[in-house]
């Protein structure tokens, strides 16, 4: 396994695995016993960065989530893990109430939901300090001061390490981090968007999105990045549910474009040259880029795992990666 540092306040920062492990699915359709296994794996490996979320996974049975927090905080306990773990959690998105979403009724991101919520996660996943807080999805009704200011308290009780943020405008959340550093605040330093080797169309609206997806890591993301070298992208998707594996399915709707053929014929000879599989290729170019990237993986077995770990020693040469960066 190889690290890098998240974070740049030295009473803060971790040294996180560059592979991170997405538990999405823990504790709902992935049973206990898989996803203990995958864990424990994962830890074997040398892996120390895990992510959740409060709302996960309500979808799969019309509650609210926090099944997988609550699986994490029993493996945790059981395996007798302590801080040298890094678990990432979300907040803002978590349904208010059975059988509705974050679409129409989200917990939001006021201070009063960020105390309470952050430390609901705190009790399932039993620990004193989340390594790393996300606003997960925007909040229009509450002032972003309020918010930054919220996340900040949390901080400086010690409740609470790094800050970061998913799904969010990159000019709010340029806007945020202003008022926090004018504040004299801790802002947020970890940024989780979907990115992959295909390059995605951020124009399709959504329920969530009504002027084209936030989600998705843009070239505003990304030049943000580029200018501001302190922060981290956590890559979530970064094997698009299976499409790289699985070519007689459908394409995402974001990614079936005109640019996507020559992505995929140029990924493939690499795949071919290197004797990699497809998806270890695509988790290499982001390992070994220039930008600060940080794959965050979701699997269902430890043989998934494995393929997703054997990446992490893949080491791409200067002409592949200029053929995968030139294609489009």
């Amino acid at each position: 396994m190889k690290y890098r540092t998240i974070g740049t306040d030295p009473a803060h920062r971790r040294e996180v695995s560059v592979l991170a492990l997405g538990a999405m699915l823990f504790g709902s359709r992935t049973d206990e016993e898989t996803a203990f296994a995958v864990l424990d794996r994962y830890v074997e490996a040398g892996g120390t960065f895990i992510d959740t979320s409060d709302n996960y996974a309500f979808w799969a049975d019309g509650g609210q989530g926090g099944q997988s927090e609550e699986l994490l905080g029993r493996w945790r306990r059981s395996r007798g893990i302590g801080d040298e773990i890094v678990i990432a959690t979300k907040l803002g998105a978590r349904p208010l109430a059975p059988g509705t979403s974050y679409v129409d009724n989200a917990e939001g991101l006021s201070a009063k939901v960020i105390r309470e919520s952050a430390e609901r996660s705190r009790e399932r996943l039993g620990v004193d300090k989340l390594d790393l807080l996300y606003a997960h999805i925007e909040d229009h009704t509450v002032p972003l001061a309020e918010t930054v200011e919220g996340f900040a308290s949390l901080v400086a009780e010690g409740t609470v390490g790094l800050l970061g943020v998913s799904n969010h405008a990159v000019w709010r959340v340029e806007r945020a981090r202003a008022h926090a550093s004018a504040a004299g605040l801790p802002g947020y330093e970890v940024l989780q968007y979907e990115h992959s080797y295909l390059r995605p169309r951020t124009d399709i609206p959504g329920d969530l999105f009504p002027d084209g997806t936030l989600g998705a890591a843009g070239p505003d993301l990304l030049g943000y990045l580029r200018a501001e070298p302190a922060l981290t992208l956590v890559a979530y998707s970064p094997l698009l549910k299976g499409t790289y594996t699985h070519p007689e399915r459908p394409l995402l709707p974001g990614y079936d474009h005109p640019g996507t053929p020559a992505r995929l014929t140029a990924l493939r000879e690499v795949a071919r040259e290197t004797g990699a599989t497809v998806n270890q290729v695509v988790l290499a170019w982001q390992l070994g880029g220039a930008l600060p990237i940080i794959p965050l993986v979701g699997v269902s077995s430890v043989a998934q795992l494995e393929e997703n770990l054997a990446a992490v020693e893949l080491e791409l040469t200067p002409d592949q990666r200029a053929r995968l960066d030139g294609a489009h």
